[in-house]
């Protein structure tokens, strides 16, 4: 499959305003990398030396505990950007990135990002934009961590995954996955999504699921409706 790799650097937040000469001299400078499902990206503690883009597949970012234990900060689709932290501070990754699936992603050089954010200041302003959006994202997933139980992480996970007309989420999730996102167990994952499907708010079937009543879970987990 190819890609137009120009689009695709466009249609990120962070590269949206950037002059077509200088997109395809990112693109000149950055290498295209297919990866294996279950394949490492980086560790924690790796240089940040690189900022990427994924152009197919899905990544996860995730934190893991002495004891093995591993949350999920954040699951990157097509078209998303990680890694973009160590253009602001220079530091190593903060986080570990693996594939969900076969992907391909693109590698920008640090250097290259930093000498456009100094050039153009309308993407020195989406680089803080991007930082300060992470920020939130984080914030709000640790006051779920501390203020809502498990079932209640689970609904608001089940709303913000894309969803087809029909209620359908999109992406297929194992409930170890979902157990990684909401930093609970496999076994209580699916306890809670059992309790929804009782009461008619989620249909499954394999690793399918259905969104029912949408209105429903979101009055349950105390969130707007999201993900249609």
């Amino acid at each position: 499959m190819t890609h137009d790799l120009t689009d695709i650097l466009r249609g990120t937040s962070l590269l949206a305003s950037v002059p077509v000469q200088d997109l395809e001299a990112i693109r000149a400078a950055s290498r295209l990398r297919s990866f294996r499902r279950g394949q490492v990206v980086f560790t924690r503690g790796d240089p940040s030396d690189t900022v990427i883009v994924v152009v197919s597949g899905r990544v996860k970012v995730t934190i893991r505990s002495a004891e093995g234990g591993v949350l999920t900060l954040a699951v990157i689709r097509a078209g998303g950007m990680f890694g973009e932290l160590g253009v602001a501070d220079d530091g190593p990754r903060s986080g570990d990135a693996e594939t969900l699936e076969d992907c391909q992603l693109l590698l920008i050089p640090r250097e290259t990002i930093q000498d456009i954010c100094a050039r153009l200041p309308s993407a020195a302003q989406a680089l803080a934009r991007l930082i300060a959006l992470t920020l939130r994202r984080l914030t709000e997933a640790a006051a779920d961590l501390v203020f809502l139980d498990l079932p209640r992480r689970v609904a608001k996970i089940l709303l913000s995954q894309p969803r087809g007309k029909d209620g359908v989420i999109a992406q297929k999730m194992s409930q170890e996955e979902f157990a990684h996102q909401v930093g609970g167990t496999r076994q209580s994952v699916n306890a809670a999504l059992r309790g929804f499907e009782r009461r008619g708010w989620i249909q499954m079937h394999e690793r399918a699921i259905t969104v029912k009543q949408a209105a429903a879970l979101s009055q349950f987990a105390g969130s707007e409706v999201s993900g249609s």
